[in-house]
């Protein structure tokens, strides 16, 4: 069995500043946006994407500093970023193989999670969904089935614990089994429903509850170990 953890708003409270970067900026350049609107529209997909999305909504291009201005102070604010509670218990409890597929850069995912004192506890398998294979981010479901590949386990043996609709999407096209996680600080209103509505087999709040699901998963429905 494997257990496939997101990173942005599963493993660290990092989603949460780019939600406030990101509409500081853009608010600058005539997109009127909160950060609780970043989150319930945006959480999950890659900055490309997003900025696809703005961009035909705006009917114009960014600036071309955009993505720099962002970037860097996203990079400065993540040099303070906070592990998601419970998640370090969580990993001495878990006693399978584990590893993080996250549309973020292997870049900002070495800086966030060595921020966070998580970087040692999954490398050298953390998984940027941009930079393997086919380099489509979630929902594409490339970058699980990437991981599932590299420990040699078939995708209905895989567990992922994930806190966006892109994500969950993907890894149910991939043919693994969904928690969603809503115990991030840039949870909303409906956050739960739209992950089980993506297909979610079920929602927790809290870390040390993956645990128990994980083992109910296995005596309900035969999950391989």
């Amino acid at each position: 069995m494997l257990i496939i953890f997101d990173c942005d708003g599963v493993l660290i409270d990092s989603e949460i500043i780019a939600a406030e970067v990101n509409s500081e900026i853009l608010r600058e350049y005539g997109y009127d946006i909160t950060a609780a609107e970043m989150n319930s529209r945006f959480v999950g997909l890659t900055g490309p994407q997003i900025v696809a999305i703005i961009e035909e909504e705006l009917g114009r291009s960014l600036p071309e500093d955009f993505k720099d201005r962002a970037d860097d102070e996203i990079d400065a604010r993540l040099k303070a970023v906070k592990a998601i509670a419970g998640i370090h218990d969580l990993l001495d409890a878990l006693d399978w193989p584990r590893c993080i597929c996250s549309n973020s850069s292997t870049r900002r995912l070495k800086l966030s999670l060595q921020a966070a004192g998580l970087y040692d506890r999954f490398k050298p398998y953390i998984f940027s969904a941009p930079e393997i294979g086919s380099k489509r981010g979630k929902p594409a479901p490339d970058v699980f089935l990437h991981a599932a590949e590299t420990f040699k386990v078939e995708p209905r043996q895989v567990v992922v614990i994930e806190d966006s609709v892109p994500g969950v999407t993907g890894a149910v096209a991939a043919g693994m089994r969904v928690i969603g996680f809503t115990g991030g600080l840039h949870t909303w209103a409906g956050h739960g429903e739209a992950l089980m509505d993506a297909g979610a087999e079920t929602i927790v709040r809290r870390l040390r509850e993956v645990g128990p699901v994980v083992e109910a998963f296995r005596a309900w429905n035969g999950l391989d170990a």
